[in-house]
This record gives C-alpha cells, sequence and structure tokens, in this order.
C-alpha cells in the first residue's frame, strides 16, 4: 500500500550514507521538507532523540545499520512515522525512456519507475515535461531537445553527456518523445553506450505513429480498408524508386517530420501513380491542447497545408482508413471528399 504525506515544511530525519541517500535526500528537499541527514560516523549521534523527537516523519535507507536500529528503537517509542526508501547505487547507467505523443498521462509504468530513481535527466523537445519535476524529484533535468533544423545541443554531445554522468555513477535516464527507436535516434546512442562500456536499457513508448492518428479517430489499419501500414520520415523526401515501393506497397502511409517536405512528398507520390483524391490528413501537435486535425486529399495536401498555415510537429495519414474518422460537428473538411464513405452519413465539400 503506498500511502502520500504532505511533507512541505515539516521535519525529515534522513538516515543513510550520503552517496546511497542521494535521490531520497533531493526528493525530500524539493518537495520543500525541512530536511536533516544523519549518515554512519556523525558526531550528531549524542543528540539522537532530540532529532528523531523533532521530526515529524523518520526516513531510513538502505537495510538498517547499528545507526539505523538505534533511530528505529527512537522512533517507534516516540510515535514517530516511519518509512524505508531503496538506497542509491554506486553503478552507473542509461535507460533510455520513450515518453510516448507528450501527454505525462501516455507514460509507461516502467518510464515512471525510471524516472523516480534517475540522478540526472536529459529530455527532448516532444517529450513529456509538464510534471518532470514531480516524476524525476531528485533528478538534475538538461533540456537537449531538437527542433527541425535545429540542433542547440548536438546528438554528439548528447551521447557524451549521457556517457560521462554514467561514468561517474549516476544513472541517466534519456527522455524522448514517442518510442526510442521510431526515428528518436535511440539505436546511436545505444551503439554510444555500448562502445564506452556503460550498461543501457529500453524503455518502449507509445509512437507518435500510432497515437497521433487514433487521436482524430484514424485507424492506421482496419478490416476490409487497409491491413498494412508504413511509416516514414519525411525530414529528407525520398527517392523516386522509394516513392514507386510505397505506392505499389498500398496500405496506409503514416509520414513523420515532413511538413517541411510536403510539396516534394506529394508531387513524388503522384509521380508514382497515387492518385490525386487518395485520402490524406494531418494531425497537428497531437494530444495538446491545441491539436488541430486537417481532412483532405492527397491532391490538395500541400495547398491546404500552405493555406491554413499548417506546421510542425504534425503527422500526416494518406489512405483510405482517413474515411473510417468519426468526424466532429463542425469540424472543417477540406479537399474532394464527396465520395468519402464517413461515418454518420456526414458529406462535405470542399470549403472555399
Amino acid at each position: 500500500m503506498q500511502v502520500d504525506v504532505e511533507v512541505r515544511g515539516r521535519s525529515v530525519l534522513v538516515v543513510g550514507e550520503q552517496r546511497a541517500a542521494r535521490r531520497v535526500l533531493r526528493r525530500f528537499r524539493a518537495a520543500e521538507a525541512a530536511v536533516t541527514h544523519l549518515e554512519p560516523g556523525d558526531a550528531e549521534h549524542a543528540r539522537l532523540p532530540a532529532l528523531v523527537g523533532a521530526a515529524q516523519l523518520v526516513v531510513l535507507v538502505g537495510r538498517p545499520d547499528l545507526l539505523g536500529r538505534q533511530v528505529l528503537g527512537l522512533a517507534t517509542r516516540m510515535r514517530r512515522m516511519v518509512v524505508q526508501e531503496v538506497p542509491a547505487t554506486d553503478a552507473g547507467g542509461v535507460t533510455l525512456v520513450g515518453g510516448g505523443p507528450g501527454r505525462t498521462s501516455l507514460l509507461t509504468v516502467a518510464a515512471v519507475a525510471a524516472l523516480r530513481e534517475a540522478d540526472v535527466v536529459f529530455y527532448d523537445r516532444l517529450a513529456p515535461t509538464d510534471q518532470l519535476t514531480q516524476l524525476a524529484p531528485g533528478a538534475e533535468l538538461y533540456d537537449v531537445g531538437k527542433s527541425p533544423y535545429r540542433h542547440p545541443v548536438t546528438q554528439r554531445a548528447i551521447e557524451e553527456l549521457m556517457v560521462v554522468r554514467a561514468r561517474a555513477g549516476d544513472q541517466v535516464v534519456r527522455l524522448k518523445g514517442g518510442d526510442p527507436f521510431v526515428f528518436g535516434r535511440g539505436g546511436e546512442e545505444v551503439q554510444a553506450c555500448l562502445e564506452a562500456g556503460i550498461g543501457v536499457r529500453v524503455v518502449p513508448g507509445i509512437s507518435s505513429a500510432l497515437a497521433v492518428p487514433a487521436s482524430a479517430g484514424i485507424p492506421v489499419t482496419h478490416r476490409g480498408v487497409s491491413r498494412c501500414f508504413t511509416v516514414m520520415s519525411g525530414h529528407v523526401p525520398p527517392s523516386q524508386d522509394e516513392y514507386q515501393a510505397l505506392t505499389d506497397l498500398g496500405g496506409t502511409l503514416v509520414i513523420l517530420m515532413g511538413v517541411a517536405n510536403l510539396e516534394q512528398i506529394v508531387a513524388g507520390l503522384g509521380r508514382a501513380g497515387m492518385t490525386a483524391d487518395r485520402p490524406a490528413a494531418v494531425i497537428e501537435r497531437g494530444f495538446s491542447d491545441s491539436q488541430r486535425s486537417t481532412f483532405t486529399t492527397l491532391g490538395e495536401l500541400a495547398a491546404d497545408a500552405r493555406r491554413l498555415d499548417i506546421g510542425s510537429p504534425a503527422v500526416i495519414v494518406i489512405g483510405d482508413v482517413v474515411t473510417v474518422a468519426r468526424i466532429d460537428p463542425g469540424t472543417e473538411l477540406l479537399g474532394s471528399i464527396a465520395a468519402w464513405s464517413v461515418l454518420d452519413g456526414v458529406i462535405a465539400e470542399r470549403h472555399p
């Protein structure tokens, strides 16, 4: 059973060796508790009764040693609340955490656990950060986010920072948007850690390629409509052979990081034979309070994107599954969609 206690302004006595108690100490100090720390060898042992008596909460880090047993005995007699915390180890390591499409509620249980035990978190622009100080209360937080074509902290520098902190004995979390291995350069970061002899593990995350279309009611596969989907990066436009392969494969095409090169991508797919009336949608800022979904066709996609000033981050979906989406009343439907089979019999024409 977990019991949450408000510790702001309360006296908390933490007992344990400094290195082992480092995360606990940072966590309680971040919560604005009045923290007193005792470790083996402190000259304060003679004042144990006074220290325990003044504490409203006693925290024992690790298995109680002689000092811990003395404190526990006093706390029991004085009826003070006692909790036990797992000690931090000196073995540094790196955990790549997929943060999902940006909403804290979509973090996995494993991701939350990794953040709680972190000494340092290097986080990306699209990672869920609104509650990061609560999720990683004992950690130092560093923004190493990169926006399209702008990398204030280079990928190589990020990898070096991770390795340096892990070698110093810290638990490092690299918090990324989506899934670390879906256009997240997670594979490169794993390689950098392994080459440096650093232990590394990966916590998968929900990829925006799946979650963001779903937030607009678009399934990337649907029985009788599409039995496969392809996810591509639009950061660099594909070759014509790749356009042809994508067109021949059929199914659903999901494009990440494709807004800047959207005109080239649309033209390339058209040259490969993809028809202009193919349903398409763009979902901007998925799972944010300002999410916007635009429904159109391949032939009108680039023009609509310019007219509506569609910007990153955005997920582009091309395929018949777009017609499966449940369109909310009042949603602006764009493109030549008179032939779309939209749920609830909704049929709309292009708005001027």
